[in-house]
């Protein structure tokens, strides 16, 4: 089973216009509202590749049970921590050329008896798992700790952990030594303190991730695809050119994948491989939707996949 842990999930409510343009009017074609989060997508595309998954989430206010009433349709078990913060409501707005603007609430403060509460519950759902995904930001005043006391809770369950979040959130978590971690360009330059431009620059970048602790790095290069690192070499997956209609959540999907990749025994190679058809195939859908099996396994084939040492 693949278990996700969201703290700070939202709802996200996406507007597609006609275009996105200063100083000029534009037209709102379509508009959606889901349960969002980047561990609540990710259990979305599990659920959908028919892995065994369980979102564990916070949810507070009226945000938090609009969540959950979003949630009883998706088909797949989630536990909600109840917390007396109101749940953020997060915006995006992609025009039919694929610009998005993404506008998010940073999330509320949690009371100490409520992290521990989360702590109680990954605990539980971990003697049945066999990875932990820790996904997103945390909300301020989150011990920035808090994700590296996940990954050693997940060990003395022997379970494998994959984290994909930023800032002091990500920095301290690696001190843990993650099974994984995943960040995408920005984030990693956030990470280092400098700018990624180069080929050589992603290369270089993974090395250093690497250096910090994790077993293994995956640069998420959205286009470009995505540069993994691991003890059995460094790997570049290429894919094919597609029409990019929206890609919000690319990312929550090429992590999904590469999850599920890895949990069937798969080697890194062929995971990243997966991860990046998936983050492919959801780009190509409007709005929040993310990719089938089917539609993912159409892009894998094109995906091209290099060793680069």
């Amino acid at each position: 089973m693949i278990l996700t842990l969201t703290i700070n999930p939202a709802i996200d409510r996406t507007i597609i216009a006609d275009r996105l343009v200063f100083e000029d009017r534009a037209y709102i074609l379509d508009r959606s509202e889901s349960a969002g989060g980047r561990g609540i997508n990710a259990s979305q595309v599990l659920h959908s590749f028919g892995a065994k998954t369980t979102a564990i989430l916070t949810a507070g206010g009226a945000a938090g049970q609009r969540i959950e009433k979003l949630l009883a349709g998706r088909g797949f078990p989630y536990d909600a921590v109840h917390v007396k913060s109101e749940s953020r409501t997060n915006l995006t707005i992609s025009d039919k050329n694929g610009l998005t603007i993404k506008l998010n609430e940073v999330g509320q403060e949690l009371h100490p008896g409520e992290l521990t509460e989360i702590k109680k519950r990954v605990d539980a759902h971990l003697k049945k798992a066999d990875w932990l995904m820790l996904c997103g930001s945390i909300q301020p005043g989150v011990p920035p700790d808090f994700y590296c006391e996940m990954i050693k809770m997940a060990k003395t369950h022997g379970v494998h952990t994959i984290l994909d979040t930023d800032g002091d959130a990500l920095l301290r978590a690696l001190e843990a030594k993650p099974t994984a971690i995943m960040p995408n360009q920005h984030e990693a330059e956030r990470l280092l303190g400098r700018a990624l431009i180069t080929r050589g620059h992603f290369l270089e970048a993974v090395d250093t991730m690497q250096a910090m602790g994790p077993e293994c790095v995956i640069l998420s290069l959205g286009a470009r695809g995505a540069i993994g690192s691991s003890p059995n070499g460094v790997f570049e997956a290429i894919p094919p050119r597609i029409e990019a209609v929206s890609p919000i959540g690319a990312g929550d999907a090429l992590g999904a994948a590469f999850t599920w990749s890895m949990e069937k025994k798969k080697p890194f190679a062929d995971s990243l491989r997966w991860g990046v058809a998936a983050g492919t195939a959801s780009a190509q859908l409007p709005g929040m939707a993310f990719p089938t099996m089917n539609q993912t396994r159409a892009v894998f084939k094109h995906v091209e996949l290099r060793q680069v040492k």
